[in-house]
C-alpha cells in the first residue's frame, strides 16, 4: 500500500511526462485520444512555455507557474480540469461541468464536439496569467503570537 502511495505522489520527469503523453493518446486509439492530442497542441500554442507533466497516475498536467490543467480521458468524454477555474472569466461558456465548486471548472469534450480554439487558448492564457501574479504577490505576514512586554 505504501508503495502505491509513494507512486501516486510522484511527478514523472518532464522529458519522461511528454513521452507517456505520446504514449497514452497512442493508446486510446479512438477519439478520445484525437481529441485529447488536439487540446494538448491548443495548449502549446496558447503558451509555448508550458511544461508537461504526469500526475496521479498517469494524469496528464500542464503547468506554468502552477498547475493550468489536466486532461483525463472516460468512456464517455475528455476533462480538462482547471484547478483555479472558479477565479478565470469564461465569457465564451466553455466550462460546463464541476460549476458548483468554489475553486476549480472542468471542459467535458464528448465525441463530435467542436472545441472553440480561440476561446479555450484564451482561457489557458488567462489561467497561466493568475498563476504568475498569484507567484509574484507578497504572502501577507501573520501577526506574531508573542506579547510585547
Amino acid at each position: 500500500m505504501r508503495e502505491l502511495e509513494l507512486y501516486m505522489k510522484k511527478t514523472v520527469p518532464v522529458e519522461s511526462a511528454s513521452a507517456l503523453i505520446d504514449e497514452k493518446i497512442k493508446g486510446l486509439g479512438d477519439w478520445r485520444g484525437k481529441t485529447l492530442a488536439k487540446v494538448r497542441k491548443l495548449i502549446h500554442e496558447a503558451d509555448p512555455e508550458i511544461v508537461e507533466e504526469l500526475k496521479w497516475m498517469g494524469t496528464p498536467v500542464w503547468s506554468h507557474g502552477g498547475i493550468i490543467c489536466t486532461g483525463e480521458t472516460y468512456k464517455s468524454h475528455v476533462k480538462m480540469t482547471f484547478p483555479k477555474g472558479a477565479a478565470l472569466m469564461d465569457p465564451s461558456g466553455l466550462f460546463n461541468s464541476s460549476l458548483d465548486g468554489n475553486v476549480r471548472r472542468a471542459i467535458d469534450i464528448h465525441e463530435g464536439d467542436k472545441i472553440n480554439e480561440s476561446a479555450l487558448k484564451a482561457l489557458i492564457q488567462a489561467a497561466v496569467v493568475l498563476n504568475l501574479e498569484g507567484k509574484s504577490k507578497p504572502k501577507p505576514r501573520r501577526a506574531s503570537s508573542k506579547r510585547a512586554d
